[in-house]
């Protein structure tokens, strides 16, 4: 028979009835400066957390200073989680919930778990019985879906379009948004934004609409949607290395 030890066994918690902790899901704002895009009661819980997960732990430090939090950010025990991260040491990052402790997730901005490695650890806490709580914050994503006034119904996001051929791909989702009647959200790394939309004003149909929405709740917002031929007329100028979602929508 295998006993249990309750200083080192993380079944014993969950064996004798002890909780195991929350892992908290805390959406960053999507640019510098931005902190009160965020509600109070995710930076109350963010200053209440000691463990935390980050996608890049100087880029949370930094939005944690910014919040004027009641503790020295030496306080906060910051592990990392990005698209690196072997599978097999996901388990030792949950291991702060499995003993008792809240556990605090974060992207490099905007929702952890939407286009982030995140995600995997959500996953893995489902798989435990952990407890996720998802609070409340900017999305990129939607923002840019609700201010491109396409449609809302129906929409898919593609994450980044393919490097070796994203003309190819803007075709194949222009096709979509046609057959489908369905908006078609996607990223790029910055840098590529002004590439990206030289390709899609050379292939896309003249009738389709595509909307750039870039640096979203931040004070040089951009967000604009025309057809196709439109933006042959008068392309848009200062796009490039900054953060930018793309929508298509069908005629």
């Amino acid at each position: 028979m295998r006993y249990l030890d309750p200083k080192n066994d993380l079944t014993f918690k969950k064996v004798f009835g002890e909780p195991y902790g929350k892992l908290y899901l805390i959406p960053c704002p999507l640019g510098e400066n931005a902190v009160e895009t965020i509600p109070d009661y995710v930076l109350e819980r963010l200053h209440c957390l000691t463990y935390l997960v980050a996608e890049r732990a100087k880029t949370t430090r930094h939005f944690i200073k910014a919040t004027n939090p009641p503790k020295p950010i030496s306080d906060y025990q910051i592990e990392e989680l990005n698209e690196h991260t072997p599978i097999a040491e996901l388990e030792a990052l949950l291991i702060p919930a499995l003993q008792g402790n809240d556990l605090g997730v974060l992207s490099e901005a905007g929702c952890p778990g939407v286009a982030d490695p995140g995600a995997k650890l959500v996953e893995l806490a489902h798989r435990k019985g952990v407890e996720v709580m998802p609070l409340v914050g900017p999305s990129s994503i939607l923002l840019a879906l609700m201010g491109s006034g396409m449609n809302g119904q129906s929409f898919a996001f593609h994450g980044y379009l393919s490097a070796k051929s994203p003309s190819d791909d803007l075709k194949r989702l222009e096709q979509l948004a046609i057959k489908h009647r369905q908006t078609q959200l996607f990223i790029e790394t910055p840098y590529r934004n002004k590439a990206i939309i030289e390709q899609a004003l050379r292939v896309l149909q003249p009738s389709t609409k595509f909307c750039i929405a870039a640096d979203l709740t931040l004070a040089t917002q951009f967000i604009q949607t025309k057809t196709i031929a439109e933006w042959r007329k008068s392309p848009p100028s200062e796009i490039d290395k900054r953060p930018v979602v793309f929508l298509l929508g069908g005629d």
